[in-house]
C-alpha cells in the first residue's frame, strides 16, 4: 500500500482519498453515529425518569412517614 502511494502528490494522500472514504462510507457513518446519539439519548432520558421516580418515592415516604407519627 505504500508503494502505491509514494509516487502520489500530498493532495491525493490528505484530500482526495479521506473524501472518496467519505463519499463511500458517509451513510455507514452517519447511522453510526446517529444509532450512538439516539442510545446515548435514550439512556438519559431513562436515567432522568428513574431518578425521578426515586425522588417521588422518597418524598411520599417521608411525608407519609411524618404523618403516621401524629
Amino acid at each position: 500500500m505504500r508503494e502505491i502511494f509514494a509516487g502520489m502528490p500530498w493532495w491525493v494522500k490528505w484530500v482526495a482519498v479521506p473524501v472518496i472514504a467519505l463519499v463511500v462510507f458517509g451513510g455507514l457513518i452517519a447511522s453510526v453515529v446517529g444509532f450512538v446519539i439516539g442510545l446515548l439519548f435514550k439512556v438519559l432520558v431513562f436515567a432522568a425518569l428513574v431518578g425521578g421516580v426515586v425522588y417521588l418515592v422518597r418524598r411520599f415516604m417521608a411525608g407519609s412517614s411524618s404523618r403516621s407519627d401524629w
